[in-house]
């Protein structure tokens, strides 16, 4: 089988699983947004081959030397910033409208499914563009969206006491929000096709939501370029870039 025939029976395999009865989730991780120029982490010239999480994502880390932190930060939102929604995210926004049933749930931090028009997503580690006080200060530890960029001051001051804000992002070894974290339990156990875009499926406890209903009547679409913690559990694997998988999707569904 010639590699185009292996794309195209690999897209129609998708397009079954998705014309299915029932409702659809959608988690998606960092390979979704390479192609808008926003690095991914753990692929080829991911951000964990040149620095090490302990040094940067870890509230360690931000108590030692929360300027290096921010520094780091501040740039990640630089390339947030100059990037646009690709190929992916639009055709990923026009099925959150088209598929009342569909639930989005991302481990992506950088907004460019919000930018892009999807609804109600469900944001696994928060946003790199919403900051907290460090201290826990404020109401209900309140977050504030800040969307300076460059940052004029780091580390950027609570607005409430004056102390020291952090990103109101999920860092390694701390909680997910578990309110979140249950809404996106409830939409993959009531899914009946569950597709999974662009991530390692290394990270926990997200990869859990797949991996403990795969088998469990949801089938799954895995969309990567590349062999993951995932794949053996996929009904169906699309061994494309999501900005290329989504669209042949699309246009395949239309027929």
């Amino acid at each position: 089988m010639t590699a185009d025939a292996e794309r195209r029976s690999q897209v129609a395999g998708a397009v079954a699983l998705l014309r299915r009865p029932g409702a659809i989730a959608v988690l998606t991780g960092a390979g979704v947004s390479a192609a808008s120029g926003v690095p991914t982490f753990r692929g080829p010239g991911g951000l964990w081959r040149s620095h090490r999480p302990e040094d940067l994502a870890t509230p360690e880390a931000f108590a030692r030397d929360p300027v290096m932190v921010w520094e780091w930060y501040d740039w990640r939102r630089q390339r947030i910033a100059a990037a646009a929604p690709n190929a992916a995210h639009d055709v990923l926004a026009r099925w959150s409208r088209r598929w009342p049933g569909l639930t989005f749930v991302t481990q992506n931090v950088d907004g460019l499914h919000e930018r892009a028009g999807s609804r109600g997503v469900l944001r696994l580690h928060g946003s790199i563009w919403q900051v907290r006080c460090a201290e826990g200060c404020g109401p209900g530890q309140t977050s504030w969206r800040l969307d300076d960029t460059p940052l004029t001051t780091l580390p950027p001051p609570c607005r409430h006491c004056g102390g020291v804000a952090r990103p109101d992002v999920v860092w390694f070894g701390e909680p997910l929000d578990a309110e979140v974290f249950d809404q996106a339990l409830d939409a993959v156990a009531r899914a009946t096709t569950v597709l999974v875009v662009g991530t390692s499926a290394q990270v926990y406890p997200a990869a859990a939501l797949i991996a403990h209903h795969a088998g469990r009547g949801a089938r799954v679409i895995e969309i990567n370029p590349d062999q993951t913690a995932m794949s053996g559990r996929a009904d169906v694997l699309v061994r494309m870039p999501a900005e290329a998988a989504l669209p042949a999707i699309d246009a395949a569904l239309a027929d």
